[in-house]
């Protein structure tokens, strides 16, 4: 384990606090980090109240969060810190049925991403898993992080779901016999950009397709949030659902999702085909599918996210008539995706997080 150092970082290196009650997932992920020039561990933490006091002696580039942990469970310090001295959280995380919704729930507290806890058994994949812990914590040091005033709660309430048909009603723009479809694609802060931009939708939107990087198990309990949040009902898709107004079909976990034509009717098309741009699902194979299938009867969004895929997906689409929408640098946590898009001329418009829907509906108006 490095020694822990308040000196100056010469280097400029990714200074990281490791927080995790297991001594030994504490020295496996130092290892893996420490093997990275460009990142010093500074210290670790078994618990968040030691964990208080390293961050401020040690003023860290970024923390690794154990998910659950004893004392003071990982939500709560994390809440606290996001209000008090917020800065980019890395949840680490077994990706367990359990931990899946407690995952989700520190992405809405302010985390930047998670990442799988890395396997002991060296010689099985190690290596590849440490390239994603590394690249993700190099990422989250780059990540733009804002102070959570307050956290939202996790899901609405009975009675706010009970009301969300009369709201929707009152807010209705007359879209129920629209053909257009909004393909969507986010990664990195992307769960928190979907939210944003989903809540605003009236109970009529047009049809949508999403795809947000996110492992297997993760997507069914992500779609269920977002449905209890929305106006527009929000899935995980299953091969053949048909694309319908008021309806949101998101991508499930290590597969592939694409817009078909199943006679009248857009279908989505789930298929277990190979990773693109390193990814299953991939922002990319959606949105060269709508190319194809609607050309311009398709409006695409690229939201905040780490990488290029999507890019020349939105490309295409804009290509074949598409109306094409970028969300904005200074609302992104990660200006990656939508950057590598708008370089490539492929975004119409660009737009902040909380112009993105008024944005969308204006374009899916236009005939």
């Amino acid at each position: 384990m490095p020694a822990e150092s308040i000196f100056s970082n010469p280097m400029n290196r990714t200074r990281v606090l490791i927080v995790d009650d297991s001594a030994l997932m504490r020295e496996l992920l130092s290892e893996i980090l420490s093997q990275d020039p460009a990142i010093e561990v500074v210290g670790s933490a078994a618990d968040p109240f030691r964990a208080r006091e390293k961050i401020a002696r040690l003023q860290p580039d970024v923390l690794t969060l154990d998910v659950e942990m004893p004392g003071m469970d990982g939500l709560t310090f994390l809440e606290e810190l996001m209000r008090a001295h917020p800065m980019p959280v890395l949840m680490v995380s077994s990706l367990t049925e359990g931990e899946c919704e407690t995952t989700l729930r520190a992405l809405e507290l302010g985390a930047v991403d998670y990442v799988t806890k890395p396997h002991l058994d060296i010689q099985s994949g190690t290596l590849e898993q440490a390239e994603e812990i590394v690249g993700k914590v190099k990422m989250a040091a780059a990540a733009h992080v804002r102070r959570k005033a307050r956290a939202a709660p996790p899901t609405a309430s009975p009675q706010a779901r009970n009301e969300r048909p009369a709201v929707a009603a009152a807010t209705s723009l007359g879209f129920k016999t629209t053909h257009k479809v909004i393909a969507v694609g986010a990664s990195t802060g992307g769960t928190e950009a979907l939210l944003q931009f989903l809540t605003p939708l009236p109970a009529d939107a047009p049809g949508i397709v999403i795809v947000q990087h996110m492992p297997a198990g993760f997507t069914r309990s992500f779609a269920a949030r977002l449905d209890s949040l929305c106006r527009v009902r929000v899935r995980e898709a299953q091969n053949g659902d048909t694309v319908l107004p008021g309806h949101a079909l998101l991508a499930p976990g290590n597969f592939q999702m694409e817009v078909a034509r199943d006679g009248a009717k857009n279908v989505a098309r789930i298929f277990a085909g190979e990773p693109v741009n390193r990814h299953r699902p991939s922002v990319d194979v959606l949105f060269h599918s709508c190319a194809q299938t609607l050309g311009a009867n398709a409006i695409g969004v690229i939201l905040t996210g780490m990488g290029a895929d999507g890019a020349r997906g939105l490309l295409a689409m804009r290509q074949a008539g598409a109306h094409t929408v970028a969300q904005d640098e200074a609302s992104c946590v990660v200006f990656g995706m939508p950057r590598e898009a708008i370089a490539l001329g492929a975004a119409e418009e660009v737009a902040s997080l909380d112009g993105m829907a008024p944005a969308v509906l204006r374009l899916a108006g236009k005939r």
